[in-house]
């Protein structure tokens, strides 16, 4: 096996969501040519943790490091990949996000249950705070069945800017598997003749690059209804329509609470999406450049 100075970090707790991340994670890092680290963190606050003594910690880590390295060397005989493994100590998120930092993973790919909750659409899951905080994309997998590939990606664009982040991804993974399909969505929920004209007008441009980038591509504006759809919604629901392997979006919409939230229609599309999610940290630029070649 040779050595590549990619890395993905896939992170385990050895529930079955993370397995079938960890197995989703294979053809991704193959295309790649990556090498993958399979990452557990022993969570050392709470009260049942501070039952625990620190020899019995030590012991606990070193029994998880046995466990992780005997599912690494079953991983990189399946797969013929170089594969290590990690045990960290601390808050989940920040040990995922250190670690991914540490190592200069090109991507982080874990597994999410969900979760509705108002107390965690506030706060975060882990799979929420590891994105909001993430400085590199995450892939997100909540769903149990999955195509072994990407064959259509799902790419929902609105009027920013950063919109273009999403584009030049989504070339570059159309390449990467073969000719995958780019499904380029709009939402509208207004009858504003300027906005529909611009989301029309944007949508136009952004088929006319995919397709001069040798991508094959379709583009579709979807109309919500107001109080009864919500843009995770319609995302989803169109998603399923295709046939979709990956639905792209960016985090941190509410830019002013990056604090605490991701953007409402990111979470709902997290929690929520059966297909895997690539979440994408928008880069701030000063120009407003809708479509500069991203290679």
């Amino acid at each position: 096996m040779i050595q590549s100075t990619n890395k993905i970090l896939v992170p385990i707790d050895f529930s079955e969501q993370s397995l079938i991340a960890l197995d989703q994670s294979y053809n991704i890092a193959q295309k790649y040519n990556a090498e993958i680290t399979l990452l557990h963190v022993v969570e050392d606050h709470g009260m049942i943790a501070k039952l625990f003594s620190n020899k019995q910690h030590e012991n606990l880590k070193k029994n998880i490091q046995n466990d992780l390295d005997k599912l690494a060397l079953e991983v990189a005989k399946k797969s013929k990949l170089v594969v290590s493994s990690l045990v960290g100590r601390g808050y989940v998120y920040e040990q995922i996000n250190a670690v991914a930092e540490l190592i200069n993973a090109t991507m982080i790919i874990m597994g999410t249950n969900g979760d509705s909750s108002i107390k965690k659409k506030f706060i975060g899951s882990n799979a929420l705070r590891v994105v909001r905080e993430s400085k590199i994309p995450v892939i997100t997998i909540k769903g149990h069945e999955h195509r072994k590939g990407i064959e259509n990606i799902v790419l929902p664009l609105d009027l920013s800017k950063e919109t273009r982040e999403k584009i030049g991804m989504a070339i570059h993974l159309s390449k990467l598997f073969k000719g995958a399909v780019v499904r380029v969505i709009s939402v509208l929920f207004t009858s504003d003749e300027f906005v529909v004209n611009r989301l029309t007008r944007q949508l136009g441009q952004a088929k006319a690059f995919l397709e001069k980038e040798g991508v094959e591509c379709s583009a579709e504006i979807v109309k919500g209804v107001k109080g009864e759809d919500t843009l995770a919604q319609n995302i989803l629901e169109y998603a399923a329509k295709v046939d979709g392997d990956l639905v792209m979006i960016m985090t941190q919409q509410e830019l002013e609470f990056t604090k605490f939230f991701i953007g409402s229609s990111a979470q709902e599309i997290i929690n929520h999406s059966n297909i895997p999610v690539l979440s994408i940290r928008p880069v701030f630029r000063k120009d407003t450049t809708m479509f500069p070649n991203p290679y």
